[in-house]
């Protein structure tokens, strides 16, 4: 079994962001040369979040409203008493989720239907990254 390792790195420009990062992916999966086996998607910041879902504009609106609805931002949290102001942005990542792992078949991205792996940025315009690990055949 072979496995690779590369980071993907971000630097979003506002504070809550969606990125398709599928296309990225790929090419950590060719560039691998693994045809049989998983990748591991995960984003390495606590404010910060991988999922799998559908590209469409009106679900990421969707995505922002409900969110904003469990974890306002301008909510008193604990977490920012201690200088920070991004409780929110901690509870929104737990909801969405660290990482993701995707079946690799004959050297591709095995998806379902209109799936696509997205980063998502919660507490945004600092430099963070994401670990994409693939192991396999």
């Amino acid at each position: 079994m072979k496995s690779y390792r590369e980071e993907l790195w971000f630097h979003t420009q506002s504070r809550r962001e969606y990125v398709n990062i599928t296309p990225q992916v790929e090419r950590v999966v060719q560039c691998s040369g693994i045809q049989e086996g998983m990748v591991l998607v995960n984003a390495m910041h606590i404010t910060a979040s991988v999922y799998i879902n559908d590209d469409e504009s009106g679900l990421l609106k969707d995505y922002e409203q409900f969110l904003e609805r469990l974890a306002p931002h301008s909510a008193d949290y604990q977490h920012n008493l201690t200088g920070e102001d991004n409780g929110d942005a901690h509870i929104k990542r737990q909801i969405m989720g660290r990482e993701v792992v995707v079946a690799i078949t004959n050297g591709d991205l095995d998806f379902g239907p209109w799936e696509q792996i997205f980063y998502a940025e919660f507490d945004g315009r600092r430099r963070k990254r994401v670990l994409v690990k693939v192991i396999g055949e």
